[in-house]
């Protein structure tokens, strides 16, 4: 349980103001409100506003070509552009190759049938009239012969020009299918750099638009500047002569003050207006706190060590509650608190002091 008193105070004081700054508070004042008048867009302001409006309304002129650049991205960017020709150089490599894995051109030669034709007449030649000489021309012996001789010299010759044949069709075929791949490639690297560019033409485009406006915003800014420059000034003015103009000035108030008091302390300033009558002091247990027995008197009557609550001291002393138990005369109910008279509360334990 607790208590409150309060009181209130009144001030005022004034001193004069500084009237050397009152002039000049005027003159910010009169400044600022000639600024304040003047918010409409200037000449040149609404120009600049009207050329960026006209550019608005006519769109990006580069609009068209971002979208086509999108929409080409969007379909792939021609990627996939070149791959009919290389299926198509596929398609003639297999077709020349054909010929020769299923041995259809072997003996199609004709330098090779004309260079048969030649080795037949050169060991006919030979052969046939070594065998005239003997006088056994056209005899078994003699065909034999001949086309052993045939045989033998133009086998190697059958078998280069073919193997011979060979590689240089495989490697014409190569070649095409390279040289297809190759120039796929190199379409492909084209379109490649055709997007590139136009790429590089979205960003070209915005740099236009800005290029294109540039005129009408460097206006603006400037105009910006121009109402910037007056009122910064006045700021600065504001800045110097306000806290001069306050070095004069007039204050009233009103100042409640409320003070809370502990149960403890109401108690104590009741009982201290009444202690020179009745010598009672507060002991009630409610009224303290961190309690610890240190002891007893004579008769049995406890002793505490004990701070009242909200209060730093410690003190030593009885609680009235364990007086009202042996000497209820000692007790004095004060607010609603406990109150002992020493004397009397301890007359017991004195005289029994006193028989020891």
């Amino acid at each position: 349980m607790g208590g409150q008193s309060s009181s209130t105070q009144t001030q005022q004081s004034q001193t004069t103001p500084w009237a050397a700054a009152q002039p000049m508070l005027q003159g910010i004042l009169n400044q600022l409100g000639t600024g304040l008048n003047n918010t409409g867009l200037t000449a040149a302001e609404s120009g600049a506003l009207n050329t960026l409006q006209s550019n608005a309304a006519s769109g990006d002129p580069y609009a068209g070509q971002i979208g086509g650049y999108a929409q080409s991205l969007l379909n792939g960017g021609g990627a996939n552009a070149q791959a009919g020709n290389v299926q198509d150089n596929l398609a003639t490599l297999q077709r020349q190759l054909m010929p020769y894995a299923n041995g259809s051109m072997i003996g199609n030669n004709p330098a090779l049938t004309a260079q048969l034709a030649q080795i037949q007449s050169d060991v006919g030649n030979s052969i046939n009239s070594q065998f005239a000489a003997a006088g056994r021309d056209l005899s078994g012996a003699n065909q034999m012969a001949y086309g052993r001789g045939v045989a033998a010299a133009e086998a190697p010759v059958i078998a280069a020009q073919y193997n011979q044949d060979v590689a240089n069709r495989f490697n014409a075929a190569n070649a095409l299918y390279g040289a297809g791949n190759t120039t796929a490639n190199t379409l492909s690297g084209m379109q490649q750099n055709y997007l590139t560019n136009q790429g590089q033409g979205v960003t070209a485009a915005q740099s236009a638009l800005d290029a294109q406006n540039y005129g009408a915003n460097a206006t603006l800014a400037e105009e910006a500047q121009r109402r910037g420059i007056p009122v910064q000034a006045l700021s600065l003015l504001a800045q110097i002569g306000v806290p001069i103009a306050q070095l004069g000035q007039q204050s009233n108030g009103t100042t409640n003050t409320t003070q809370q008091m502990s149960g403890a302390q109401q108690f104590g300033a009741i009982a201290n207006g009444i202690g020179s009558l009745f010598k009672f002091l507060p002991s009630d247990m409610r009224l303290k706190e961190d309690i610890a027995a240190v002891g007893a008197l004579f008769d049995g009557t406890p002793v505490y060590g004990f701070r009242y609550k909200g209060a730093p001291a410690y003190h030593i002393g009885l609680m009235a509650q364990d007086v009202e138990r042996t000497a209820p005369h000692a007790v004095l109910d004060i607010n609603g608190y406990k109150a002992v008279d020493y004397h009397a509360a301890t007359e017991t334990s004195r005289k029994l002091g006193e028989a020891r």
